[in-house]
């Protein structure tokens, strides 16, 4: 196969560059503490990266690769572009479905080998690289089998062929040392309730979801397992709709210590929410554990899956991800597409590396926000009355005593302002 990249040198960081370079991504720089590689822990997506081929929902494929074709001769090409693409990133991650790296087989038999096959293949090109996995997941969307869904089908067969490409999934995951596991539902809701048992769907996705962690825990996969909210698109409503949805699910099956969540941009502006809205969420019910920065096309209204490139945004997610702590286990996946008109080599090196950028940008715009101190302190203050110790008592106490309390002392509050303005035009400050 003649090489998609050739010519093309791995990306530096060089702000006064005229090619492709990183401007603001300095992989070394110290943040907080920590190196910028290691706040945002960068990873390519295999399935929009190289086995997207511009397609939309008009329009078929664009994007005519060395490596497009069945098979396996056509998988391992489509390896060997990945490791350069990786390479030429510097990125120290990368993410995959199954159907994204092997062919699809006759059997399921034949598709779990030719999975190991691959998997094989990959292990021994990451001996040489930098490049480690981030996570792995289960295509149980695509294929026609799926059209109802894959743990929440009515078919018994269908949960039964999920349950066996998750197995196979997750042991080629813990095989090549993945940190994490995702679980990422794409049918899992309904078209019409005219049809739909939803008491026994969401049972049978709880069931499910044990049998994932049972099995983590037997193999002894040390990597988180996540499960990333989606409220639409392809179905018409999804059981993992966003944070707070998938944090009562967990609830209810007991896994809320043993699962969480990989968090998408686009997902979270779908469920008529801000991304730093679900991060924080996630952050208070302590269940944030990686996310996908992409950005939706705001007039479209659905899930268009483009290259971040808005720094504010950016910033304020970030700035939610350092008030947890970090990512630990997890990273910044960029599970984004080039458009259709982008054909060349060069338009997927650049993607990444102008996302990058903005990431760069918005982590240390955040970073800047939390060490200036003043957001913290207007928080601090605002809530300053409930330190009291009558105020902690009261929310032990009960509503008579309370009322009582509020005649006794002539309790009459005076509204104060919360400054919100003053706070965006901080904001704006660090960007």
């Amino acid at each position: 196969m003649t090489d998609f990249f050739e010519g093309m040198a791995p990306l530096r960081f060089d702000p006064e560059a005229e090619g492709a370079a990183f401007r603001h991504y300095d992989p070394d720089r110290v943040v907080m503490g920590k190196r910028l590689e290691d706040h945002l822990r960068f990873a390519v997506a295999y399935w929009h990266s190289l086995a997207a081929d511009g397609s939309d929902p008009f329009g078929g494929p664009t994007f005519l690769r060395p490596w497009a074709g069945e098979g396996m001769a056509a998988a391992r090409a489509k390896a060997d572009a990945a490791f350069r693409l990786f390479e030429i990133l510097g990125v120290p991650f990368f993410c995959w479905h199954d159907a994204d790296i092997r062919p699809e087989g006759v059997t399921f038999a034949e598709s779990r080998r030719n999975l190991e096959a691959m998997v094989d293949y990959f292990a021994e090109k990451m001996e040489g690289a930098k490049v480690r996995l981030l996570w792995g997941t289960a295509n149980l969307f695509t294929h026609r089998r799926f059209m109802a869904g894959a743990a929440t089908n009515p078919d018994p067969d269908v949960f039964a062929w999920s349950a066996a490409t998750i197995k196979a999934c997750l042991d080629a995951t813990h095989r090549l040392g993945g940190e994490n596991y995702v679980l990422w539902g794409g049918r899992e809701g309904y078209e019409t309730l005219l049809n739909t048992d939803m008491g026994r769907e969401m049972e049978q996705m709880g069931r499910m979801l044990s049998m994932v962690v049972d099995y983590k825990h037997r193999i002894g996969f040390r990597g988180q397992i996540l499960v990333e909210p989606k409220p639409q698109e392809p179905s018409k409503h999804q059981y993992d709709f966003d944070v707070a949805t998938c944090y009562g699910f967990l609830q209810r099956f007991g896994l809320e210590g043993e699962v969480k969540l990989n968090i998408e941009q686009g997902h979270a502006i779908l469920a008529g929410h801000s991304f730093e809205h679900e991060l924080a969420l996630a952050r208070e019910l302590g269940v944030l554990g990686s996310i996908d920065m992409n950005r939706n096309d705001y007039q479209s209204g659905w899930d268009t899956d483009q290259f971040p490139n808005n720094v504010p945004e950016v910033a304020l997610a970030y700035y939610e991800v350092l008030r947890a702590g970090g990512l630990g286990q997890g990273g910044t996946n960029f599970d984004a597409k080039l458009r259709r008109q982008s054909l060349d080599a060069a338009d997927l090196v650049e993607a990444h590396a102008g996302a990058m950028d903005v990431c760069a940008r918005g982590l240390i715009a955040a970073a800047a926000m939390l060490e200036d101190g003043r957001f913290e302190q207007a928080r601090a203050e605002r809530y300053a009355g409930w330190d009291a110790p009558e105020a902690q008592a009261m929310l032990g106490s009960d509503l008579a005593a309370i009322a009582e309390r509020v005649e006794r002392e002539g309790i009459d509050p005076r509204p104060r302002s919360g400054r919100q303005e003053r706070l965006e035009n901080l904001v704006n400050r660090h960007l």
